[in-house]
């Protein structure tokens, strides 16, 4: 066992406990998702978009409502970043192996926060520029949800990927399907390019995870079936009138994040070599959970 396997869950003024991959195959993996997202292919709120043709004319009163939604959603992303530099500081509290491993993931969550905060621009500037919203009262609304804290209740490092996994797959998987119903076609635009930010999001994840049951194979395995049974998006717990208005929008787009257990389960197959009964046994649960339908 190594020092770094070694480390006590919530141990460390916040590291998170249980084993960590060597830092050789997070710098893999982050490599790997930074090269999906050449310079000439990024893009931008500000120049990406003719923003005069916002019409929020052309959106039912459902769509209007999921666009609301959504934004509030991409608009916690202070809270969301903060759960990865608390869990996996870059700082004197860590030994120096730890903060190896740590800052190499650094170089991912930093893109990424860049990625969402981009996500949340885009819809906030929507609203603005499709007429759903004015500024002030804008800012009132994200402000009253954004200050409430978010936390996710894991002990182990695995789980800080396996949430994000399902949570991006389920998210883009939304994005595409609004994108088919809505009527604006500037929205349309903003909802693709959304839904490949996810899904690359969701790719990263998802090679972390898989590289976490090849390295540590039975030992992750009921931290992952942990996460998958007390499942929740983001805010379920904090957003008032939750429930309600993600009904509300699954009228309009079907919105189920159990539609990304499936690629949890492709995930673990084309990670794990040898079967075990406890592998085995995990992927029955995932499809089951599957079966069993949302819990928003």
């Amino acid at each position: 066992m190594t020092e770094i396997d070694a480390i006590p869950a919530r141990g460390r003024r916040g590291q998170v406990g249980g084993p960590l991959l060597p830092a050789a195959e997070v710098d893999a993996a982050v490599g790997a998702f930074l090269r999906t997202s050449p310079p000439e292919k990024r893009w931008d709120t500000d120049f990406s978009f003719d923003w005069s043709r916002a019409d929020a004319g052309r959106l039912t009163e459902g769509e209007r409502s999921a666009v609301q939604f959504v934004t509030i959603i991409e608009d916690h992303l202070p809270g969301y970043f903060a759960l990865y530099d608390q869990n996996f500081p870059v700082d004197d509290s860590v030994d120096r192996e730890t903060f190896i491993h740590n800052r190499e993931l650094y170089h991912f969550t930093v893109r990424w926060a860049q990625e969402e905060d981009t996500h949340a621009r885009a819809l906030a500037r929507y609203q603005l520029a499709a007429g759903l919203a004015e500024q002030q009262e804008l800012w009132a609304s994200l402000a009253d949800e954004g200050r409430k804290h978010f936390d996710l209740p894991y002990a182990q490092a695995v789980q800080f990927f396996v949430y994000p996994l399902v949570q991006e797959k389920a998210t883009q998987i939304y994005y595409q399907h609004l994108r088919q119903v809505v009527g604006d076609p500037l929205l349309k635009e903003i909802l693709v390019r959304l839904s490949r930010d996810e899904a690359r999001h969701f790719s990263f994840f998802a090679d972390m995870v898989g590289r976490y049951l090849h390295h540590h194979g039975d030992a992750v395995v009921e931290p992952i079936r942990e996460v998958i049974a007390e499942f929740r998006m983001p805010l379920a717990d904090t957003i008032r009138g939750y429930w309600r208005w993600a009904l509300k929008i699954a009228d309009t787009a079907r919105y189920d994040h159990t539609e990304a257990y499936d690629h949890l389960v492709k995930v673990v197959n084309r990670a794990v070599d040898a079967r075990s009964d406890k592998v085995d046994e995990l992927v029955s649960f995932v499809r089951a959970c599957g079966q069993l339908g949302p819990r928003l």
